[in-house]
């Protein structure tokens, strides 16, 4: 459909021609000031299709070469390929891809003039009848062609895509276009994240939501980001947990069971496993305990695996085939490392001891370093990497879990667990601390580390320990990273894969 020209807007192409050096938007830009002078709207505002292509593929899938049927669809997408002039066009949209065939014996002399400008990247629409070529592809003859959007610059070459890893990152839409794996991935992440949602709601859990600005970066052992509130006048973090306002809804009685989707932000180093914000699920279930926690972790992230690729429960990550099928390994974090390097560091009862038996490991821990933290360094060192199944790592010290229960057979523990898959932690469960004396002793030692100068260590929160003051229940909660189960789920090696915008470092 024709339209009169828009004369700023050509003048604007005009201009932009004018000065344009690259060769290749030169001829689109051209061909873009061709169509505006003869009247064509090349971004229109809408479009209406009677079908996507898939529909269509299915629909007449049926055809047998050379059969052809008088029904017209209309269809919409971007053109992949172009071959004999624009006489045939691959046409893709998000679900399928189907062969476009314009020729003067059967479209119309207006489309023929449109086959012209068409470049591979522009969005058109098509109407016309559906038939199957000699060949058995399955085509439409056009009868009608729609600018939808001019693309101003060429994709990258077909067969050989985008082999620049850092311009498949920072020009996502553009590995998008081109890699029907990527898309994936971030299809299986979406499904992932919905089926979780899903899970929880059936299981009677409430969804809701928290601050994502605090006035207390709590809820974690991490370094916040810091932003500032100019109507309050007030320096706030961006949320590195949502915990301690989750736990302050139990407390408040909204339901026994309750769960966030959130984004949680650190400032933190970037890595193949790390991204400065990150999204997680973390829930909290009244009259639990953290062996309850560790089943249900199990059993959601089954459920999800089984929902999201067909019954299965296994995935292929590189080497090695990894099982979530319920139950998992339960192992204690003194025990993995009594396993691998014949040393019982629950028998070494003083910080010393432990420091002096890691230092004859080759695992260096600085002077002063609290039994708990030695534990935990040895751990990462010597076990985290072996841990290629999913095993549930439990009683995890007390120096590196200020929010979680005391196990009753050893105070230097807690009834606290780390779940790892392919030497990577996925979440993070405990039962809840809910003696707000003991709380309030664990928050003074990790302010005092802070004074001390680890800046990861945990802030006073004063409300929070009045918030249980007024009682919570026994309880158990859960974290479990949703950018490290995708990469699990999906077989991604690094995190960059399964986010949509990774945090990348500036060029030049």
């Amino acid at each position: 459909m024709s339209h009169t020209p828009d004369q700023q807007e050509l003048e604007l192409v005009t201009q932009e021609l004018s000065t344009e050096k690259n060769q290749f938007r030169a001829a689109r830009l051209q061909k873009l000031k061709t169509l505006l002078e003869s009247g064509v709207e090349p971004f229109p505002s809408t479009f209406k299709k009677t079908h996507d292509i898939a529909d269509v593929v299915t629909t007449y899938g049926y055809l047998e070469n050379e059969q052809e049927v008088e029904d017209r669809v209309t269809i919409a997408g971007r053109i992949r390929s172009s071959r004999n002039n624009g006489m045939f066009i691959d046409l893709h949209d998000t679900q399928g891809k189907i062969q476009i065939f314009s020729h003067k014996n059967y479209s119309p002399e207006e489309v023929m003039k449109l086959v012209k400008p068409l470049d591979v990247g522009d969005f058109i629409g098509v109407t016309g009848y559906v038939r199957r070529t000699p060949r058995g592809e399955l085509t439409i003859n056009a009868q009608e062609i729609t600018f939808l959007g001019k693309a101003l610059l060429p994709l990258p070459e077909k067969y050989h895509g985008l082999s620049d890893i850092e311009i498949r990152y920072r020009q996502r839409y553009l590995d998008l276009i081109m890699s029907e794996e990527s898309r994936d991935t971030l299809r299986k992440r979406s499904e992932i994240t919905s089926a979780i949602r899903q899970y929880l709601i059936e299981d009677g859990f409430l969804e809701v939501e928290t601050p994502m600005l605090h006035p207390i970066a709590g809820g974690a052992i991490a370094r916040p980001f810091t932003t500032h509130h100019n109507a309050l006048e007030m320096d706030l973090f961006l949320r590195v947990a949502p915990e301690l306002y989750l736990k302050r809804l139990i407390v408040g009685g909204l339901s026994e069971k309750i769960f966030e989707l959130n984004r949680c932000f650190r400032n933190e180093g970037v890595s193949t496993r790390h991204n400065p914000e990150f999204t997680q699920v973390e829930l909290y279930q009244a009259y639990a305990d953290y062996n309850d926690i560790m089943h249900l972790t199990e059993s959601m992230v089954a459920s999800v695996a089984e929902k999201v690729f067909g019954g299965k429960t296994s995935v292929d990550f590189g080497e090695h085939t990894l099982e979530f099928k319920a139950p998992w390994r339960r192992a204690s974090m003194s025990g993995l490392i009594e396993e691998e390097t014949g040393v019982d560091f629950n028998a070494l009862k003083t910080a010393d001891e432990a420091i002096a038996k890691a230092k004859e490991l080759g695992v260096h821990v600085d002077k002063g370093t609290v039994w708990g933290k030695v534990v935990e360094a040895v751990f990462e060192e010597k076990v985290e990497d072996k841990l290629i199944q999913p095993t549930h790592v439990t009683e995890l010290p007390l120096d590196i879990s200020p929010l979680a229960k005391k196990h009753p057979n050893d105070p230097r523990l807690t009834e606290r667990f780390e779940t790892y898959v392919n030497g990577w932690e996925i979440a993070n469960g405990f039962s809840e601390l809910n003696d707000p004396i003991d709380q309030r002793k664990r928050f003074e030692a990790q302010v005092a580390d802070r004074e001390s100068g680890d800046d990861e260590a945990h802030a006073m929160d004063e409300d929070f320990i009045t918030a249980l003051e007024y009682g919570l229940p026994p309880t158990g909660g859960l974290g479990v990273g949703i950018d490290r189960l995708t990469m699990l789920l999906t077989a991604s090696p690094s995190i960059r894969d399964v986010i949509a915008f990774p945090a990348m470092k500036p060029k030049g």
